[in-house]
């Protein structure tokens, strides 16, 4: 059987489009138009609003670019379940714009809202078990991610992807694991961040071997241990952290993507490797840091 191509596509969090955090953000045109010249053949959606929410105008954005539509993460308050009807609709929402302008393959990427919880934000990148939920708690998110999962398969025919990520109630590898474990694998999968499950205390080679039948998303972000040992030393939050540049370029930390590749290509991996370069305002140029990614990307393969 011929080896599935792997695409590469980037994100808006690469131009400092991320989740709760305020500051100047590049217009979608500039990005979009930067994602195609260093050389990017997908995007992620963005929060809502920030590209265009009219499926003919987004289409039409994304073709004139040759750029396809991937995947949208929408923040969701899996722990509170007074707030899974609002996170239920809002996920249906961004999954309706998906379905119309990506296709069928699009993904719904659930991730609860990125430090929302101060303890979690706190202490971002050395939780301990004893910071993590109850099984009533974990019976109250998991129950709000299948809802979810539901709704969106149900109305959209898209599949929903969970994103461990630091800051949030999901971070460290065995809360992954756990995750995984309560959820359905026909409903929900998983989308796998080198850098979050680092940071999160995990080896990304052991996590992609481990979970290889629920990854149905890539991101691919770096770490570097020199800032997150800084960071667990002076005690710096999650969005410290990310301002410290924890999440480093591409190539320049210690996650070994050659091998991150082959693994994936062992597996038969099938979908795309999104490139996520978060970044907050005055963090450097997006369109350079992207070019740089790119190009690391090609030295490896793809």
């Amino acid at each position: 059987m011929t080896q599935a191509v792997i695409r590469v596509g980037n994100a808006p969090c690469s131009w400092g489009v991320i989740e709760n955090v305020e500051g100047e953000r590049g217009g979608y045109t500039r990005v979009l138009n930067e994602m195609q010249e260093t050389g990017y053949a997908g995007t992620e959606l963005g929060d809502w609003g920030f590209m265009p929410t009219d499926p003919d105008v987004l289409r039409q954005e994304l073709a004139s670019r040759n750029l396809k539509l991937l995947a949208s993460w929408v923040s969701v308050y899996l722990h509170d379940p007074a707030r899974h009807k609002e996170s239920e609709a809002d996920a249906l929402r961004t999954a309706r714009l998906l379905a119309e302008v990506g296709g069928p393959d699009t993904l719904i990427v659930l991730g609860n809202d990125p430090y929302g919880d101060p303890m979690r934000t706190k202490y971002a990148g050395r939780i301990t078990p004893e910071q993590g939920m109850s099984d009533a708690q974990w019976g109250v998110f998991t129950e709000g991610a299948m809802r979810i999962a539901r709704a969106v398969q149900r109305e959209t025919g898209l599949r929903t992807v969970f994103h461990h990520h630091i800051g949030t109630w999901v971070e460290t590898p065995e809360e992954t694991a756990h995750f995984l474990s309560m959820t359905d694998p026909t409903l929900i999968g998983l989308v796998f961040d080198t850098g979050h499950y680092r940071f999160g205390g995990g080896n990304p080679l052991v996590g992609l071997q481990q979970h290889a039948d629920r990854i149905w998303h890539v991101h691919f972000k770096d770490y570097d241990p020199v800032i997150a040992e800084q960071s667990r030393r002076e005690g710096w939050n999650g969005i410290q952290s990310v301002a410290h540049g924890v999440f480093c370029e591409l190539g320049k930390g210690d996650i070994d993507f050659p091998a991150i590749l082959a693994r994936l290509n062992e597996q038969h991996y099938q979908g795309w490797i999104v490139v996520e370069q978060d970044v907050l305002p005055g963090m450097g140029s997006p369109k350079e840091s992207a070019r740089r990614n790119r190009e690391y990307l090609r030295s490896i393969g793809l």
